[in-house]
């Protein structure tokens, strides 16, 4: 058999990749995930969710298939609010450990 390289996972896929705002990305993709949950759970057509959203069904199609692209983070937390969510942001400062502050999401 050949060798195989095996790499640990930094958490953040967009980061090993070593694309640019990786936190960015996964904020913004953990929130499109929770969009399509809610949105699957409620049984909506993606025209239902459209008029609901205030978006067309193609924009909801997007969403619905990780295709973020024109959709900023505040616009997610926005649709997240349409979607009858409480949005919370916290500010804290970061750890000593860490070099540097980060960007999460966490969806209860």
């Amino acid at each position: 058999m050949e060798d195989i390289k095996i790499e640990k996972s930094s958490g953040n896929v967009f980061a090993d990749l070593g694309l640019d705002a990786p936190e960015e990305r996964l904020a913004k993709s953990d929130l499109a995930l929770k969009i399509s949950q809610i949105i699957n759970k409620r049984e909506l057509s993606q025209g239902q969710a459209a008029a609901l959203l205030g978006l067309t069904q193609p924009k909801v199609s997007a969403i619905l298939n990780g295709r973020l692209k024109g959709f900023s983070l505040e616009k997610l937390l926005l649709l997240m609010v349409a979607l009858d969510q409480d949005i919370e942001i916290r500010v804290k400062r970061k750890p000593r450990n860490r070099e540097r502050g980060h960007l999460r999401v966490v969806c209860a």
